[in-house]
């Protein structure tokens, strides 16, 4: 084989491993794109909520909602099942974290992020989301076993090995803006 013929035999596979990379940096930007929408959460606003049913364990310092549970905070919104809410009394009420199952949604503005259960632990100022993870903005997708979100960077991950039903990776669809 000449030269030339190895190098015309090569452009697939470079195409291919081009566009292998740009798929994995469209990847890439588009978990950091949803996460700029995430940071900068207001983690200190006031926590409003909602369910059909809720009891409080003060003994345990625990509050546990059941059925519809409806939580917000400034324009960040949880909805599950049930969730348990973790808290501390120290002359006013400090909440230390959030556990949710059933079926848990969190939204903000239009992106949303659904997994099987949640955890938004207010002194670290993360949600880590795990089961069935999936992410939504603007028609794209990411799907995974768990989602971790830093709500002071706005750093997200998504991890395929952590359940769910992904087989162990990370799937999504990016759409790409279509040119004239």
């Amino acid at each position: 084989m000449t030269t030339r013929e190895i190098i015309r035999s090569a452009r697939p596979l470079r195409w291919a491993t081009i566009g292998f990379a740009a798929s994995a940096a469209l990847m890439a930007g588009g978990q950091h794109l949803w996460a700029q929408g995430i940071s900068g959460h207001d983690s200190n606003a006031p926590v409003n909520y909602a369910a059909d049913r809720i009891e409080v364990q003060d003994k345990t310092k625990r509050v546990v909602l059941s059925g519809n549970v409806d939580i917000t905070q400034s324009d960040l919104r949880m909805q599950a099942a049930r969730t348990t809410v973790a808290y501390r009394n120290a002359g006013d009420i400090q909440i230390d974290r959030i556990d949710a199952t059933g079926g848990v949604m969190v939204n903000r503005g239009g992106e949303s992020a659904r997994g099987d259960v949640a955890v938004y632990d207010f002194n670290r100022n993360i949600i880590t989301m795990t089961g069935n993870v999936a992410l939504r903005r603007n028609g794209d997708t990411l799907n995974g076993g768990r989602l971790v979100i830093d709500l002071d960077s706005g750093l997200s991950s998504v991890d395929g090995r952590s359940g769910g039903g992904s087989g162990g990776r990370v799937s999504g669809t990016f759409n790409v803006k279509r040119r004239n």
